[in-house]
Order: structure tokens, then C-alpha cells, then sequence
């Protein structure tokens, strides 16, 4: 076809992957989207609850850009809108102005004509009016604007017109027709007039060439703001459909989840059959050895109490004493066991009858102390009253313990509210205290800060205050310094009213 070879199409290699040229517009996509692709995998890693957060924040955020954008959008319009009001009246009160004082000065020189005092209506009236039409004038202009200039010039040249026309009028009462008749001809006060009808003008143009660049920025704002809300709406609506999406994927997630959850949990129910066994056997079948250690070494005393020397005799009281130790470590350990899965019957407590009620069964421990008490009056709280019985057992079990020591022993139980929902309650003695820097061990299992020749106990009772509170959504903590005492606080949540 007479055309050279090197311009044939060549054959297209079915086989080969030939990458196809890209617009300038496609590069400049694939570069943003190549950008994107590490904040897009950053985000995919973040749970589900994190993602739909992000999306709906984003929402929320481009709620309160378009909304802040038209809210200013509108306000220009608002403005302009009471801006083309005034404007619009500025021109009508111009108009009326210049033609009263066309009139004045028309009615002017028929009087001077013709001697008829009736021409001199419209001067009257522009004598009236002129203070009001300049009064008006000024309210519609901005304070030390240019055209609030002009109307105090309007003022003088108007002034001016009347104060020129009203010496023509006294000429012409008191020497005739031929004394005026050149101003009559020629006209009154012209270069007050030709000044006003100029200001008149500068002013009516000025207000119009404002008034239209006004419609052209309320149109342009209209029209950026119909295209913010479409383009807004777009945005959301693919935000939206992305959270959706993200909710839709990870449904199947969250069942398979369940189940597993659904399957540990009846795993876990087993596993909490077994340790009640396990509780009960420990309950009854380490009891039995140590009964059997506890009588036996008391039979044996008792048989060979001649026989035995006091060091034997004393090895024979330490083996009964640690088998009755190690009961009552079991019991502490059973009662730490089953506090957590015991159920709550959650209630409105009277916390005063608690106090009193717990001091009453500590009643054996008080004799023979000396002991000032400080109670005060607490208010009712939420929670099982069995479960925070226990808890000031434990409190004041430990408070009276470990002011043993002390001649004249003090205890103080109060609160104070940390807030309307929470209530913080402590009990405070003068006994011989902690170090602060053990204090995160006061409420460990096992965790003694004293010798037990010092003070008996299993270190199990703070352990078993700290799992109560904790059920009940509330916090423990301590302070106190060597031998200076301790105070130990909790808090509970309020009772709520139920009117």
C-alpha cells in the first residue's frame, strides 16, 4: 500500500504481558493510591471497634467541616442579604432626596417668576425633610466609610441650596420681580446643587457597583455551597458504605469468635466442676490427717506427760499448733477460693448495722484492750452484704491485731465521697504500721509484712478484701509508715434512690 515496514502494526503477542502506557491523570492516581497503601494496611490491622470509631469519627468530622463551611457560607449570605436591604433603601432615600431638591429648586424659580407663594411648597418640604433624608442617609452608611463622607458633604451642599434660596426669597419680597430676574433665569444656589446632584450621583453609583459585587459573591457562595454539600454527601456516603463493609467483613470473624468463646467457656465451666471437687476434697480430706496429726500428738502429752522432758513436751505443742495453723490456712484458702465464684446479691447495705454487727462478733477479741473508737456515720451503699461483712471483719480483725501492742489503742471508720456514683471508706488505727514500700504486697495472697511470732495470721484476709471490692467495681489501697499506723481504704459505689 506503499507504506514503509518500519510503520506496519506488528502482530500482538498473545502470550506476553505488555504493560499498557498510562495517562498522566492515571500515574498522578496510582501514585496516591501507592501513598495510600501503607495507611490503608495500617488501618486494616486495627480491631473492628477501632476501624468503626475511625470511620464514623471521620463522618462526624466531615459533618462538622461541611456544617462549619456552610454555617459560614450562610452567613455571608445573611449578611449580604441585609447588605443589598440597606443598599436598596440607600438608593430609594438618594432618589427621593435628589428630587426634592429638583423640586425645591424648580418651585424656587417659579416663585421668583411669577411671585406666587404657593411654588414654595416643595422648598418648604425639602426645609422639613432634608434633616430626616440626611438622618436616614447616614444610619444606611458604615461610621468613617466614604460614603458616610458624602452624605455630611450632601448635608452642606443641601444646607447650603436652602440657605441661598431663602436670600433670593427675602430679595424678591422686598424689591420686586427686577431685582431677581437674573437669578431667575440663571438659577439659585448652583454650585450647591451641581455639588449635591454630583454626590448624589458618586453615592448611587457606588452603592449599585456594591450591591452587584455583593450578588456575585452570594451567587458564588451558593453555588460553592451546593457543590460542598454534594460533594460532602458523596464523601459520607462512601465513608458510610466503607464502615458498613468493615462491619460486614468481620461478622463472620465475630461468630467464629463466639464460638471458640462459646467452647472455652463450657471448657472453663468444666475446669470450675473440678476445682469445686478439688475444693471439697481438700475440704475434708487434708482436714482428716490433720486432726489425726493435732489428736494424736495431744494423746501422746497426755501419756507420757512424766516421762517426756519440757523439750519434748514443746516439740509436741509446736506439732499441734502448726496442724491447727495449717486448718486454718486451708479454711482461709477454701473461703479466698470460693469468694471468687460465688454469686452476688447485690442490695441497698446499711452500712451503720454492718459496723455494728462486726463489732459485736469481734466482741471476745476486744476484752481486756483498751480501745477508743471513732465511728462515723456512714451512708448506705450497693453491693452483697455477706461479701462486705467480710470485708470489715477483715479490716478491723487486722486494726484490732495490730494495735495490740499499743496501751491505748485508736480506730477510726469513716468516708468521704470521692464523687456522686462512689463512696471511699477507711479504716484507720494506730498500730505499728508498714513500710510504704511493700505496701503493693498488703493485699497478696500470702503476703505478710510482719513475723508470724509477732502476729498470727495466714495472710489471706486482705487478699479476700481486695477480690470483694474488686467485684464490686471498687478500689483498695493502703498507707501508713512504721510504727505510725495504717489506714486502709476502699471504695463501693453509692445505693441509688429509687424514686
Amino acid at each position: 500500500m506503499g507504506m514503509d515496514e518500519s510503520n506496519r502494526q506488528q502482530p500482538v503477542n498473545a502470550g506476553a504481558e505488555s504493560p499498557l502506557p498510562l495517562s498522566p491523570w492515571g500515574e498522578r492516581l496510582l501514585a496516591r493510591v501507592s501513598f495510600l497503601g501503607p495507611l490503608v494496611h495500617t488501618f486494616q490491622k486495627r480491631s473492628i471497634e477501632h476501624r468503626v470509631l475511625a470511620g464514623f469519627g471521620l463522618v462526624f468530622a466531615g459533618i462538622l467541616v461541611i456544617s462549619a463551611i456552610s454555617y459560614r457560607n450562610m452567613t455571608v449570605l445573611i449578611r449580604n442579604g441585609h447588605q443589598d436591604q440597606r443598599s436598596h433603601e440607600f438608593i430609594q432615600v438618594l432618589a427621593a432626596t435628589g428630587v426634592a431638591i429638583d423640586d425645591a429648586e424648580n418651585g424656587h424659580r417659579r416663585f421668583l417668576v411669577t411671585g406666587d407663594e404657593s411654588y414654595l411648597a416643595a422648598y418648604h418640604t425639602l426645609q422639613e425633610r432634608a434633616p430626616e433624608y440626611v438622618g436616614y442617609l447616614r444610619e444606611l452608611t458604615a461610621p468613617h466609610s466614604l460614603q458616610r463622607a458624602r452624605v455630611n458633604e450632601l448635608e452642606q451642599s443641601i444646607t447650603q441650596q436652602l440657605r441661598e434660596e431663602r436670600a433670593a426669597i427675602d430679595l424678591r419680597h422686598e424689591t420686586g420681580f427686577e431685582s431677581v430676574r437674573t437669578m431667575a433665569l440663571a438659577g439659585v444656589a448652583k454650585t450647591a446643587l451641581d455639588s449635591a446632584r454630583r454626590l448624589q450621583a458618586q453615592m448611587e453609583q457606588d452603592e449599585t457597583k456594591a450591591l452587584a459585587q455583593r450578588v456575585i459573591e452570594s451567587t458564588t457562595t451558593t453555588r460553592s455551597s451546593i457543590i460542598l454539600l454534594i460533594t460532602g454527601a458523596l464523601l459520607l456516603f462512601v465513608l458510610l458504605a466503607a464502615v458498613y463493609y468493615l462491619i460486614r467483613r468481620d461478622i463472620t470473624a465475630r461468630r467464629r469468635i463466639a464460638d471458640e468463646l462459646h467452647r472455652r467457656g463450657e471448657l472453663l465451666e468444666a475446669a470450675n466442676k473440678e476445682l469445686e471437687a478439688f475444693s471439697y476434697s481438700v475440704s475434708h480430706d487434708l482436714r482428716a490427717p490433720l486432726r489425726h496429726i493435732d489428736g494424736y500428738a495431744s494423746l501422746l502429752r497426755k501419756a507420757s506427760s512424766t516421762s517426756l522432758d519440757d523439750k519434748a513436751k514443746r516439740y509436741l505443742q509446736t506439732i499441734s499448733e502448726s496442724a491447727t495453723r495449717m486448718g486454718q490456712l486451708i479454711d482461709d484458702l477454701l473461703v479466698f477460693s470460693r469468694m471468687g465464684r460465688q454469686e452476688m446479691l447485690r442490695g441497698t447495705v446499711n452500712l451503720n448495722q454492718l459496723i455494728a454487727s462486726v463489732l459485736h462478733d469481734l466482741r471476745h477479741d476486744l476484752q481486756d484492750r483498751a480501745i477508743s473508737w471513732t465511728i462515723a456515720q456512714l451512708p448506705e451503699v450497693t453491693g452483697d452484704a455477706a461479701m462486705l461483712r467480710q470485708v470489715f471483719m477483715n479490716l478491723l480483725a487486722n486494726a484490732i491485731k495490730f494495735t495490740g501492742t499499743r496501751p491505748q489503742a485508736i480506730i477510726e471508720i469513716g468516708s468521704w465521697g470521692s464523687s456522686q456514683e462512689e463512696l471511699v471508706l477507711f479504716v484507720r488505727d494506730n498500730g505499728v504500721g508498714f513500710d510504704m514500700r511493700y505496701a503493693n504486697k498488703l493485699f497478696g495472697v500470702f503476703q505478710r509484712l510482719h513475723r508470724a511470732d509477732e502476729f498470727e495470721g495466714t495472710g489471706i484476709g486482705l487478699a479476700n478484701v481486695r477480690r470483694i471490692i474488686h467485684r464490686h467495681g471498687g478500689k483498695t489501697w493502703a498507707e501508713g509508715a512504721l510504727g505510725e499506723g495504717a489506714t486502709f481504704y476502699v471504695s463501693l459505689p453509692m445505693a441509688r434512690s429509687l424514686a
